[in-house]
């Protein structure tokens, strides 16, 4: 890439953890331009060989497990923990991902002209751009490429400026598997030149399809750009996730996965538990067992200590989060733990009695900081549900089976868990949101759905009448 580089620097030292390569918008071209030759002959591949080279990259992923935590921990600050479970989880998805070859099918239609058999049939659409981001990297970066090699596209994933090391290391497993020239192509830039890479990635002719996972306010501006060039686009973006607890709802157990919605990688997650709406009647037991199960969860910086959680990602989303619990204080918050942070590191925090008027309310923290808000009764816990922009995940505890159910149906959301928290993912489930979280589906046949083009075929045996 003509030599140019950039420096990603560890969250907690300032130290750099990663120098890479820094493509310009030629490098971006080549890129394309690549993929586009490599389509024609990946496309031809038959299912089961297909197959065979995904589960070789899973195996190749997983051969790589020491590096890719290596890269992580220093690259994002998250713990050694999350980063082995990214690589679990993104091996599982190439394995998934493989599964998915033969299932890749159309269906025979009934014609009214005679003799006529109709059918439908998907095929590959051609070059497929990934966007991933830095907070699952390894499981985001791979899910962004997975099923569209499935199908048959080639791909280009366009790595994440705070993680290049991480996403390049899935772009090296998946061409040691023997992917071919081509079929795989991993983009780094810095982040000055994002915009400029992102858009020639977009506008390019040969790329067909993009899906972004990433901030709501980059995934407004890349489904535009994808609009303008009637490209379809899958966007999985911001959450403000409610976490529902009724007043019949087990504590211990909604405590339990609560903290894990809210605090798990820090809270950065887009399907992180940022809104605990409790009924009045639990609430105050509710916060004063979370906060207790908060404060045993300890963060620290995971190059130098082993704490359950590590860094935030950067200083921009330290001052946010100061500024989201500041303006909570004084618009009459109580803070049940935490608190604001003088460094990166920030502990748990738990904001009790969150009111409409204040930022935490609306904004997605995207951090260890929760908002508890208090329902009066159940209506009224399905309202505040549903009164934000967003709609990733949800969850509902209820000790009915049947009216957790009931509440979930009513609650606007791509994914909704009963009893579970609203941090839950797996390889062959519809994912993804609707409003402002996006919108289209990663995982299983709604991902084949994504990455596929469907065609109308016939095939006339025998004489057929026309009317001139």
């Amino acid at each position: 890439m003509g030599g140019t580089t950039f420096d990603r620097c560890t969250p907690a030292s300032g130290m750099v953890a990663t120098r890479a390569a820094a493509a310009t918008v030629e490098n971006a071209n080549a890129a394309a331009q690549a993929a586009h030759a490599a389509f024609g002959a990946w496309a031809k591949v038959g299912p089961h060989a297909r197959r065979a080279k995904l589960l070789a990259a899973a195996d190749e992923l997983e051969a790589r497990t020491e590096q890719f935590i290596e890269c992580m921990v220093a690259e994002t600050g998250a713990t050694a923990g999350w980063a082995g479970f990214n690589v679990h989880i993104a091996a599982g998805m190439l394995r998934e991902a493989a599964a998915l070859t033969t299932q890749v099918s159309g269906q025979t239609i009934p014609s009214e002209v005679p003799g006529n058999f109709a059918f439908s049939v998907r095929v590959p659409c051609g070059v497929v751009l990934g966007i991933a981001p830095w907070n699952a990297p390894i499981i985001l970066g791979t899910r962004a490429v997975a099923t569209a090699l499935a199908c048959g596209n080639t791909v280009i994933l366009k790595a994440s400026e705070q993680c290049p090391a991480v996403h390049h290391l899935i772009g090296e497993a998946l061409v040691s598997a023997g992917l071919g020239e081509g079929v795989v192509n991993v983009v780094t830039n810095a982040p000055e030149d994002a915009a400029e890479v992102v858009k020639a990635l977009i506008e390019h002719p040969h790329v067909r399809r993009v899906n972004f996972t990433g901030s709501t306010a980059v995934g407004r501006i890349i489904a535009e750009t994808a609009a303008r060039q009637l490209k379809p686009a899958l966007l999985e973006l911001g959450g403000k996730a409610p976490f529902v607890v009724l007043d019949d709802a087990d504590l211990d157990a909604a405590v339990e996965a609560a903290a894990f919605g809210a605090f798990f990688n820090q809270g950065q997650i887009c399907m992180s538990s940022e809104r605990l709406i409790v009924m009045d009647s639990v609430a105050d037991a509710f916060v004063e067992k979370l906060a207790r199960k908060a404060e045993s969860l300890k963060a620290g910086d995971p190059e130098h200590e082993d704490t359950p959680l590590g860094t935030l990602i950067g200083e921009p989303a330290r001052v946010k989060l100061n500024e989201l619990i500041a303006d909570a204080r004084e618009k009459g918050a109580d803070i049940a733990c935490g608190g604001e942070a003088d460094t990166v590191i920030m502990q748990p925090t738990v904001i009790d009695r969150v009111t409409a008027d204040m930022r935490l309310y609306a904004e997605e923290s995207f951090g260890p900081v929760v908002a508890m808000i208090r329902a009066r009764d159940e209506a009224e816990a399905i309202r505040l549900a549903n009164d934000t922009e967003y709609g990733l995940s949800a969850a509902v505890f209820s000790g009915d089976g049947s009216r957790g159910m009931r509440v979930a149906q009513q609650i606007q959301s791509g994914i909704c868990h009963v009893n579970g928290p609203t941090v839950h993912d797996e390889a062959q489930m519809p994912f993804g949101g609707v409003k402002s979280s996006g919108y289209g589906r990663f995982g299983g046949q709604a991902g084949i759905n994504e990455f596929t083009e469907l065609r109308w075929m016939t095939l006339q045996s025998g004489p057929r009448h026309y009317p001139i």
